[in-house]
């Protein structure tokens, strides 16, 4: 069975690709900063919960030992976690990098080792178009009219680090995907999206891709985007 683990899956598109995957037969632990809200959230998919917040080192590797111990292995990383700070200075700075990029850098640095256990690792980047260079400068695009400074740089910088680990690590796959615009928490104050379903199917379908899938790309639906 393929063990996949997603962080901050108690709600929003990391929850319901949680259910999706269980549904396939994935054993699936879900990573969240509160505790009973991941246990909550795991018993009504059957899915597994490990307290794990990205911007705590300790948590992290807490998180990551308990999965060894368990499994053994990490097949598939989903790093979902994320903030959309709408202020502009430092302190929301500082938030919005420690969870969007420097929190991918946290979880990977811990997972590598049982990704390598791994016959087919594969590591899932939620990422966002707004941090494509090509898609903000573009007026063509909606993301040409988004003024969300640091949730597009915090993302670019999400891009750049899939794209790095990708080339750091050959033999695990690394892809960063924009899911689709999604009705979350995050988005609610701008009245926006999709079902979280429409967009937790395409994640599911990059994790699914299997080994001959890409490799050090920006992904949407369509395919690779430009960034």
């Amino acid at each position: 069975m393929t063990v996949t683990l997603i962080t901050g899956a108690n709600k929003g598109i990391g929850f319901e690709t949680a259910g999706q995957l269980v549904e396939l037969g994935h054993i699936v632990y879900i990573g969240a900063r509160d505790v009973e809200r991941g246990e909550k959230a795991a018993a009504e998919i059957g899915a597994r919960s490990v307290q794990l917040d990205v911007t705590d080192d300790a948590s992290v590797g807490r998180a990551l030992a308990a999965i060894d111990a368990a499994e053994g292995r990490l097949d598939v990383l989903v790093h979902n976690a994320g903030v959309l700070e709408t202020g502009l200075d430092g302190p929301a700075a500082l938030r919005s990098f420690d969870t969007n990029a420097v929190g991918i850098v946290r979880v990977t640095e811990a997972a590598l080792p049982l990704l390598r256990r791994s016959s087919t690792p594969n590591v899932v980047v939620i990422s966002s178009s707004a941090g494509s260079f090509w898609a903000v400068t573009n007026p063509e695009r909606p993301e040409f009219g988004l003024p969300l400074a640091l949730y597009s740089a915090s993302k670019a910088a999400a891009t750049m680090l899939t794209v790095q680990y990708a080339k750091a690590h050959p033999g695990i796959r690394f892809n960063a995907l924009e899911p689709g615009t999604t009705a979350t928490d995050m988005t609610a104050a701008f009245g926006i999206g999709r079902p979280v379903e429409a967009s937790a199917r395409v994640v599911v379908r990059l994790v699914t891709s299997g080994p001959d899938g890409p490799t050090g790309t920006l992904q949407d639906e369509a395919g690779e985007l430009p960034w």
